[in-house]
């Protein structure tokens, strides 16, 4: 099965999708290709009686960039990636109780260069912070091509891959609506 959905169409549908869990912002002062940027934040904790008695805590964040652009270049890819990674970089508080903060760079093209394939395939970005005893960051690609059935992930984006498939290959049950 094939998407033979619009990049607009693909976006309004991610954006439903992620609309629920995550705070969406959609501006048009974005820099192009960058049309929508999301945000995910959650804090558990474990207290003994009162708030005051804190076990422990643990900060989960992840930040969704949006790109959409007709052909996926080497050049684009690039620049697409140093923008999430400062950008992300920026948002990232490491301190006790920061556990892991996911960056994803989300691209919806037309076309994809073999080399934009490659780089995004490849990318492995990694940080921890002090020692991982404050959190860490993991970088996570994913690729939507129209008329592609395939979302291509690095390592790291495998389970964004298995969400783009819940969100865009489900087939309609008979009688829903």
């Amino acid at each position: 099965m094939t998407m033979t959905l619009s990049r607009e169409q693909i976006l309004e549908k991610l954006i439903h999708a992620y609309g629920g869990y995550y705070d969406i912002e959609r501006s048009d002062e974005f820099e192009p290709p960058l049309v929508a940027k999301c945000h995910f934040y959650v804090r558990s904790a474990k207290y003994v009686l009162i708030k005051k008695a804190e076990l422990w805590s643990a900060d989960s964040n992840e930040h969704i960039y949006i790109f959409s652009v007709p052909e996926l270049t080497e050049d684009i890819y690039r620049s697409c990636e140093k923008l999430v990674y400062d950008q992300g970089m920026a948002l990232i508080e490491p301190k006790p109780g920061h556990m892991y903060t996911y960056l994803t760079a989300v691209f919806i093209c037309d076309t994809c260069t073999e080399g934009a394939k490659k780089l995004l395939k490849k990318c492995r970005l990694h940080k921890s912070f002090h020692f991982s005893l404050w959190g860490w960051m993991d970088f996570h690609t994913v690729l939507i091509q129209r008329g592609e059935s395939k979302f291509l992930t690095n390592r790291s984006g495998k389970s964004n891959a298995k969400l783009m498939k819940n969100i865009f290959m489900k087939k309609k049950k008979k009688g829903s609506v």
